[in-house]
C-alpha cells in the first residue's frame, strides 16, 4: 500500500457506506459536480456503475471521459480506486 495516494488509501480502509462520490480518488470538485448533476452522488452508485460495465477499466474510463467531463487521470484514478475496492470487499 506504500505506492497508494492517502486519498486512495483512505478510501480503501473501509466498507464504501454512504460516502458521497467526491471521496473516490481521481474525482474533482468540477468532476464530483457533473457527477451529482447526472444523480451520481454516493461512491456506491458509482461503483454501481463500474460493476455493470463488468469492472471494464477502460469501458468505465470511456464513459467518465465522454459522459462526465473527466480528464484521462480522473477516469484512470477513478477507474483503479473502483477496482482497488473491488479486490478489498467483494
Amino acid at each position: 500500500m506504500d505506492h497508494m495516494s492517502p486519498r486512495l488509501r483512505a478510501f480503501l480502509s473501509e466498507p464504501i457506506g454512504e460516502k458521497d462520490v467526491a471521496w473516490v480518488d481521481g474525482v474533482s470538485r468540477e468532476l464530483a459536480i457533473n457527477l451529482v448533476t447526472k444523480g451520481f452522488n454516493k461512491a456506491y452508485i458509482l461503483l454501481g456503475q463500474f460493476l455493470l460495465m463488468h469492472k471494464n477499466e477502460a469501458e468505465f474510463q470511456r464513459w467518465m471521459i465522454c459522459c462526465c467531463g473527466a480528464t484521462e487521470y480522473e477516469a484512470r484514478q477513478s477507474s483503479t480506486c473502483l477496482k482497488e475496492w473491488c479486490a478489498c470487499f467483494l
